[in-house]
């Protein structure tokens, strides 16, 4: 990107592409002469942050945004349940404690669009006295912006960080069957029974089989598909061929290639299985791959390939869930948020959060800087996965309100399917069981 090449004779904070790695490294601060940070001085903004090593990067560099503007932040980080029941209380009722909110995009969006509770950045991103040039919607991961973005296109917040769902794969266990990586569907799940040998404990296959927490599952090999749980006119598609086809490969995976209990699997328990280097693919989010790398957690160190998920029938994708961070509507410091939630999401923090692997930054600039990349705990076959995967990223879940109850209801038929029940029925019963919740939330 031509315009994020910026004087580096200037004080100031977003570096530029070219002087990110120095930036993110060493604490050196380029910035644009344009926008003027000490504008709003002398402000104090509340911010209201979830607990999690994203939040804890925030918190870490703070007073570096502190001293920057002259605004004085206040920032909460409070954990993620009783974070979204304070912040749904607070911005019910019109007058928020909070300028600025932490949301999860996967749970929260359409609650948020809804109740009308983001303002609209749109404005404030065009406005060069505002923000950094290298700060284009064009650096976002497709699916960064269709979370940021609501029904009619305006901004209402700016993607923080992101998760995608990759395949984790033993090289060991898969180069003593002579198997390379697969690139599409038919190869995993060929792979996946190749793999397995019960005789040796040995499962080609792991991934979420508990209820609630298996949804995400179905919902990324239904992509692969071409198919998603809500179509475009707000109807049910959980019934369609493209539903009922990935439900049948999760059944066949993890009937006939995961280990035995795996319908009490959450990812945690599945983390732990593939560090033991007895299963030979996990699918699950790449922000889990620390303790591979960690000699004192893992049997599998330097044999982990980490892989982009495969083709489908129809289509390549990456199932993606993720996190913003917006202005809140009812902000008497508008302009003011903006410039934090910038700061959070600019690329010298993207640089700090994807090096500490407290997360991934939406921004494609960051993943794709070399000097960036140098300071990365994890092995570069890890970051070259995240950028493949943003270049295939889609969403994971439906954009809904009660998407707590549609996991549930769901999941409920995607263990029952792990136990030999059809998928077809399992999933008729479930959308049944489903439909009128869906309505109520919407009515």
């Amino acid at each position: 990107m031509a315009s994020s090449f910026i004087n580096p004779t200037r004080r100031g904070f977003l570096a530029g592409s070219a002087a990110i790695g120095a930036a993110g490294l060493l604490g050196v601060k380029p910035a644009s002469a344009a926008v003027d940070w000490k504008r709003f001085a002398g402000t104090t903004l509340e911010v209201n942050l979830v607990k999690s090593p994203r939040s804890e990067t925030i918190l870490k560099y703070l007073s570096e945004f502190e001293e920057m503007t002259g605004i004085k932040v206040n920032a909460e980080a409070t954990p993620e349940q009783q974070q979204r029941q304070k912040t749904t209380i607070e911005l019910s009722s019109g007058k928020p404690s909070f300028d600025v909110v932490h949301l999860s995009y996967h749970v929260q969006k359409r609650q948020f669009e809804k109740g009308g509770w983001l303002a609209d950045i749109s404005e404030f991103v065009k406005d060069p006295s505002l923000t950094d040039p290298s700060l284009v919607e064009s650096d976002f991961a497709e699916a960064g912006l269709t979370f940021a973005k609501d029904s009619d296109g305006k901004l209402r917040s700016l993607p923080f960080s992101v998760d995608y769902w990759i395949v984790y794969w033993n090289k060991e266990l898969f180069e003593k069957k002579g198997l390379s990586y697969p690139s599409t569907f038919e190869e995993m799940v060929k792979a996946a029974e190749a793999l397995t040998d019960k005789s040796t404990n040995t499962y080609g296959f792991v991934a979420r089989g508990l209820k609630n927490a298996n949804v995400p599952v179905w919902t990324t090999l239904m992509l692969g598909y071409g198919g998603t749980p809500l179509g475009p006119d707000g109807k049910l598609r959980t019934t369609s061929d493209e539903a009922v086809a990935a439900a049948k490969m999760y059944q066949e995976l993890m009937t006939k290639a995961a280990p035995v209990g795996v319908s009490g699997f959450n990812w945690a328990e599945a983390q732990s299985a593939f560090l033991q280097g007895k299963i030979g693919m996990w699918l699950d989010g790449v922000g889990f791959a620390p303790p591979i790398e960690n000699p004192e957690k893992s049997r599998v160190v330097g044999k982990v390939g980490y892989g982009v998920m495969p083709k489908g029938p129809k289509a390549q994708a990456a199932a993606t869930t993720g996190d913003g961070i917006g202005v809140v509507a009812a902000s008497k410091n508008k302009e003011a948020a903006y410039l934090f939630c910038q700061w959070v999401i600019s690329k010298e923090m993207g640089a700090r959060l994807l090096q500490a692997g407290a997360g991934v930054p939406f921004r494609n600039s960051v993943l794709e800087d070399p000097k960036v990349r140098e300071g990365v705990k994890m092995p570069s076959a890890w970051v070259d996965a995240v950028a493949a995967s943003a270049k295939v990223s889609q969403l994971a879940l439906p954009v809904i309100i009660p998407v707590t109850e549609f996991r549930d209801i769901y999941g409920v038929g995607l263990t029952n399917m792990i136990g030999g029940a059809d998928p077809a029925a399992e999933l008729k019963t479930a959308t049944a069981q489903f439909e009128p919740v869906l309505a109520r939330s919407e009515g």
